[in-house]
Protein backbone atom coordinates (compact mmCIF):
# COMPACT_ATOMS: atom_id res chain seq x y z
CA UNK A 1 0.00 0.00 0.00
CA UNK A 2 1.09 3.97 -0.47
CA UNK A 3 1.31 6.43 2.00
CA UNK A 4 -2.45 7.65 0.95
CA UNK A 5 -3.63 4.47 1.91
CA UNK A 6 -1.93 4.58 5.15
CA UNK A 7 -3.52 7.96 5.80
CA UNK A 8 -6.98 6.72 5.11
CA UNK A 9 -6.77 3.93 6.75
CA UNK A 10 -5.64 5.26 9.68
CA UNK A 11 -8.27 8.43 9.22
CA UNK A 12 -11.07 5.46 8.99
CA UNK A 13 -9.61 3.98 12.20
CA UNK A 14 -9.85 7.40 13.87
CA UNK A 15 -13.45 7.87 12.57
CA UNK A 16 -14.47 4.68 14.12
CA UNK A 17 -12.49 4.88 17.14
CA UNK A 18 -14.19 8.17 18.04
CA UNK A 19 -17.39 6.96 17.34
CA UNK A 20 -16.60 3.98 19.39
CA UNK A 21 -15.31 6.04 22.61
CA UNK A 22 -18.77 8.27 21.82
CA UNK A 23 -21.13 5.70 21.99
CA UNK A 24 -18.96 3.73 25.13
CA UNK A 25 -19.68 7.41 26.70
CA UNK A 26 -23.27 8.05 26.00
CA UNK A 27 -24.67 5.08 24.64
CA UNK A 28 -23.27 2.33 27.43
CA UNK A 29 -23.20 4.42 30.48
CA UNK A 30 -25.66 3.44 32.62
CA UNK A 31 -26.17 -0.16 30.82
CA UNK A 32 -23.36 -2.29 31.83
CA UNK A 33 -21.31 -2.29 34.66
CA UNK A 34 -18.58 0.30 35.58
CA UNK A 35 -15.88 -2.17 35.05
CA UNK A 36 -16.84 -3.15 31.33
CA UNK A 37 -17.40 0.66 30.93
CA UNK A 38 -13.71 0.82 31.65
CA UNK A 39 -12.78 -1.85 29.63
CA UNK A 40 -14.72 -0.08 27.05
CA UNK A 41 -12.55 3.04 27.02
CA UNK A 42 -9.71 0.97 27.12
CA UNK A 43 -10.05 -0.53 23.94
CA UNK A 44 -11.41 2.98 22.55
CA UNK A 45 -7.87 4.32 24.00
CA UNK A 46 -5.96 1.51 22.19
CA UNK A 47 -8.29 1.83 18.73
CA UNK A 48 -7.47 5.70 18.64
CA UNK A 49 -3.64 5.77 19.48
CA UNK A 50 -2.91 3.23 17.24
CA UNK A 51 -4.66 4.92 13.82
CA UNK A 52 -3.01 7.79 14.75
CA UNK A 53 -0.09 5.85 14.56
CA UNK A 54 -0.75 4.68 10.96
CA UNK A 55 -0.12 8.14 9.54
CA UNK A 56 3.65 7.19 11.26
CA UNK A 57 3.47 4.21 8.82
CA UNK A 58 2.65 6.97 5.69
CA UNK A 59 5.75 8.60 6.50
CA UNK A 60 7.95 5.75 6.56
CA UNK A 61 6.05 4.00 3.76
CA UNK A 62 6.63 7.54 1.90
CA UNK A 63 10.16 7.61 2.45
CA UNK A 64 10.58 3.72 0.85
CA UNK A 65 11.47 1.94 4.03
CA UNK A 66 10.82 -1.98 3.57
CA UNK A 67 9.03 -3.39 6.47
CA UNK A 68 6.98 -0.18 6.96
CA UNK A 69 3.71 -1.62 5.45
CA UNK A 70 3.95 -4.89 7.32
CA UNK A 71 4.05 -2.84 10.78
CA UNK A 72 0.90 -0.91 9.32
CA UNK A 73 -1.00 -4.06 8.95
CA UNK A 74 0.52 -5.26 12.08
CA UNK A 75 -1.01 -2.71 13.76
CA UNK A 76 -4.43 -2.62 11.92
CA UNK A 77 -4.99 -6.69 13.17
CA UNK A 78 -3.48 -5.68 16.29
CA UNK A 79 -6.35 -3.03 16.48
CA UNK A 80 -8.74 -4.96 15.34
CA UNK A 81 -8.20 -8.01 17.72
CA UNK A 82 -7.26 -5.62 21.01
CA UNK A 83 -10.19 -3.47 20.72
CA UNK A 84 -12.43 -5.85 19.12
CA UNK A 85 -12.17 -8.33 21.62
CA UNK A 86 -12.41 -6.18 24.46
CA UNK A 87 -15.38 -4.11 22.58
CA UNK A 88 -17.52 -7.24 22.52
CA UNK A 89 -16.48 -8.48 25.67
CA UNK A 90 -17.98 -5.51 26.92
CA UNK A 91 -21.44 -5.67 24.81
CA UNK A 92 -21.49 -9.61 26.06
CA UNK A 93 -19.99 -9.82 29.48
CA UNK A 94 -18.40 -12.86 28.45
CA UNK A 95 -15.24 -12.67 30.14
CA UNK A 96 -13.12 -15.36 28.30
CA UNK A 97 -12.81 -12.61 25.33
CA UNK A 98 -10.51 -11.20 27.64
CA UNK A 99 -8.19 -14.27 26.45
CA UNK A 100 -8.14 -13.06 23.38
CA UNK A 101 -6.93 -9.40 23.67
CA UNK A 102 -3.47 -10.10 24.43
CA UNK A 103 -2.61 -11.97 20.83
CA UNK A 104 -3.96 -8.11 19.70
CA UNK A 105 -1.53 -6.30 22.36
CA UNK A 106 1.16 -8.69 20.83
CA UNK A 107 0.18 -7.59 17.77
CA UNK A 108 0.53 -3.92 18.46
CA UNK A 109 4.22 -4.05 20.05
CA UNK A 110 4.52 -6.08 16.99
CA UNK A 111 3.99 -3.21 14.60
CA UNK A 112 5.69 -0.73 16.70
CA UNK A 113 8.90 -2.65 16.72
CA UNK A 114 9.06 -3.32 12.90
CA UNK A 115 7.99 0.22 12.57
CA UNK A 116 11.02 1.54 13.80
CA UNK A 117 13.18 -0.99 12.41
CA UNK A 118 11.65 -0.15 8.81
CA UNK A 119 12.58 4.12 9.51
CA UNK A 120 15.82 3.58 11.08
CA UNK A 121 16.51 1.34 7.71
CA UNK A 122 14.51 4.18 5.44
CA UNK A 123 16.92 5.87 2.43
CA UNK A 124 16.07 9.54 4.38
Amino acid sequence: MQARDWIGTGAVLAATGVAAGAFGAHGLEGRVAPDLLEIWRTAAHYHLVHAVALLGVAWVVDRGAHGAALAGWLLVVGVAVFSGSLYLLTLTGVRTLGAITPIGGVALIAGWVVLAVAAWRSRS
